[in-house]
């Protein structure tokens, strides 16, 4: 799914919706990794953080910020945790993948044949983000069937959920931000803007209070504030 780099114009900046934005508070960027150019999708295996970089899955350890592990597996989109699996998209299908030993064990098709976008795991389901048609997917981890859609007003990018909120990426013209979405109406909650010459294409929680989010062509990864700082 490529992605026109963007920036917005302001942190003022306001939604169709009234929401008005505050500034994303980005803790660390990591990155640009060997041999990559880009990063697409990304997650968090509770330890380290995995990057889609197109031709090679890269984890990287957050607190060091070294690569720990390079698995060569196309991943031009999404990438998402189940606690045992990775699951990526590649093109027009999501591979189940083993860790370990970078084995593709599944694979379904993605929704968006390939026009997907972010992808994250939660409660038993993929979700899966579609770019340009703005929505997200909840999916059968196991047959690719769309359990049920969420419409959102914006380009969908990254996905994740955290503390039961759910969150998505957007980059569209010169804007891009993080925001908090409603699960079944699709109201925007909260934005997180972005500075300018920044975007978002991957995102994922790490389980507490931190966004990592892919850069697109910037090929870096940068760690995003979630709450604002007391």
């Amino acid at each position: 799914m490529p992605i026109t780099d963007c920036s917005p114009d302001s942190a003022s900046r306001t939604a169709p919706t009234g929401v008005p934005a505050r500034s994303a508070e980005i803790v660390r960027e990591y990155g640009p990794f060997a041999g990559a150019r880009t990063v697409a999708g990304v997650t968090h295996d509770g330890q380290r953080v995995w990057a889609a970089t197109g031709a090679s899955l890269v984890a990287f350890d957050p607190a060091s910020g070294e690569t720990t592990r390079t698995l060569g597996l196309p991943c031009d989109a999404g990438t998402a945790f189940d606690g045992k699996h990775l699951y990526q998209i590649a093109e027009s299908r999501i591979d189940k993948i083993d860790p370990a030993t970078g084995a593709v064990v599944a694979s379904i098709p993605a929704p968006g044949k390939g026009a997907d976008s972010g992808l994250t795991w939660a409660e038993g389901s993929l979700w899966v983000g579609q770019y340009r048609d703005r929505k997200i997917h909840q999916i059968d981890p196991a047959t690719g069937a769309i359990r049920r859609t969420i419409e959102s007003n914006a380009f969908v990018t990254g996905v994740t959920w955290v503390d039961g909120e759910l969150w998505h990426g957007t980059w569209e013209g010169d804007a891009s931000d993080i925001r908090r979405i409603d699960p079944q109406s699709g109201a925007v909650i909260e934005r997180l803007q972005m500075p300018t010459g920044t975007g978002v294409s991957g995102l994922e929680s790490d389980g507490a209070d931190l966004f990592y989010a892919g850069g697109g062509e910037s090929g870096k990864v940068r760690a995003i504030r979630r709450s604002k700082a007391a």
